[in-house]
């Protein structure tokens, strides 16, 4: 066995060539990594805690792989461990495999989730909650469009509960995941197994639990353990793309229970929420990026946290490998696609901020279901503005606005362009929407 001690500049060169052949990949905490040993051709590496090795086992190991080779000009593989593999103890609570747990990312924590206006009333709750499990908020039911950050607030909660009680059975894993696991469990006749699993768990937290609908018998299996969960105090957090209320084909049974602890949006961020992402997600990376540059992402691009996220990887992956410095001019030269120029000048999140400000309701209702007057006319005016005032497709509006289909767009422009010629308050509306919008661009 070789230890670390007989590698003194080993470790540093291996570190330095992911984070260059590699930068998408690399993360700032990657120094908080040790070399255990090189042994028979196996390179251990321990990692400062489990997340962090869930991250590193589904993510890295081709990279740290082919780093030590070029470091030793050998074949190599590359192991990393999690404390709980170098001190194995059993607690005596051996998970099951009926029912598949997922690791949560080592990047999604409470310290890397940027809190706005946005998404305040969400966080505050499950950070409460993952101080003191199944006693504040139970359950919490967290909806917003894709991309918002509801994966990164659900594996965040279950990393703190994991952090303040070491001994707590947290179970994290999509709405997919639970159905998959119970049909197996049918046909391998493991009910018992499944259920006792599910049901014994301290933290349950399910995303993407629209995945329900229609499946009647997931619903009624789900249905007993949120109950056994309930009634044994257990925390129990759920996420979906839309409000319980707007959840097609989901039982009226499983819809109540669902609304018995606190329903929290997650909205689209502004623009500032946008820039300060960026700054923490560039940190992570252990990168330093001009603001200006970083601004310049966050005004031209809007639909989405993940995609931020990707035109941020883009960037920094492309100008190092590239040699090239982060200026405006670089960024407008490795992300052209998201320099739309003039005829992209007015945003869709503008729009829906300052339509939702003005008829009074709020911009995660103008993406719902909901098809009351009071939110389908403001829905309907925000869609007539952005085909207005955007080049965006019929279908590229649709999904600005909840996933909806050409046909529905269409029909909402038409409805507010017919409308506005009869009522002379509508049109004056729309005219002054459409300078507010014009200026702020």
């Amino acid at each position: 066995m070789q230890s670390a001690e007989g590698f003194p500049f080993f470790w540093e060169r291996l570190l330095l060539t992911v984070r260059q052949d590699y930068p998408g990949l690399y993360r700032a905490w990657f120094e908080s990594l040790r070399l255990i040993e090189l042994n028979g051709g196996v390179l251990r590496i321990a990692a400062p805690d489990v997340s962090y090795a869930g991250y590193l086992r589904e993510t890295c190991i081709p990279a740290f792989t082919q780093a030590a080779m070029v470091c030793t000009g050998h074949l190599v593989t590359v192991q990393f461990v999690a404390p709980d593999d170098l001190n194995r103890i059993d607690t005596g609570r051996s998970l099951s495999p009926v029912l598949t747990r997922v690791q949560p990312n080592a990047d999604y924590t409470f310290e890397e989730f940027v809190v706005g206006a946005s998404n305040r009333l969400a966080h505050a709750a499950c950070k409460a909650s993952s101080a003191q499990p199944g006693t504040l908020y139970n359950p919490i039911f967290i909806h917003g469009n894709p991309g918002l950050g509801k994966s990164h607030l659900l594996q965040a909660t279950c990393d703190a509960v994991m952090k303040n009680h070491p001994g707590a059975d947290v179970a994290y894993m999509s709405c997919e995941t639970f159905v998959n696991d119970f049909v197996r469990a049918i046909q391998n006749g493991q009910m018992q197994a499944f259920r006792d699993t599910a049901r014994r768990c301290d933290v349950f937290v399910i995303d993407d639990v629209h995945f329900l609908g229609r499946r009647e018998g997931s619903q009624e299996e789900f249905f007993h353990t949120f109950n056994a969960l309930y009634q044994a105090k257990r925390q129990i957090i759920l996420s979906g793309d839309a409000p319980p209320n707007d959840i097609k084909n989901l039982e009226e049974r499983l819809l109540s229970r669902f609304q018995w602890g606190l329903v929290a949006p997650l909205d689209a961020p502004n623009r500032e929420m946008r820039q300060a992402i960026l700054q923490r997600k560039a940190k992570l990376r252990g990168v330093e990026i001009p603001d200006e540059v970083l601004d310049y992402i966050a005004r031209h691009i809007d639909s989405s946290i993940r995609a931020l996220e990707g035109a941020l990887t883009t960037l920094i992956t492309q100008a190092q490998l590239l040699d090239k410095p982060y200026t405006l001019d670089t960024v407008r030269a490795l992300l052209p696609t998201y320099d739309a120029g003039d005829s992209r000048r007015v945003r869709v999140s503008d729009i829906q901020e300052l339509v939702a400000k003005h008829f009074g309701v709020k911009v995660n209702e103008l993406n719902g279901q909901r098809r009351t007057r009071s939110v389908a006319l403001p829905r309907q005016v925000a869609i007539y503005l952005t085909r207005k005032l955007t080049k965006l497709s019929s279908k590229e509006i649709g999904g600005y606005f909840g996933n909806r289909d050409h046909s529905t767009v269409l029909h909402a422009h038409k409805t507010i362009e017919e409308a506005a010629t009869q009522d002379p308050t509508l049109a004056h509306t729309i005219s002054q929407l459409t300078r507010l919008l014009n200026n702020r661009a």
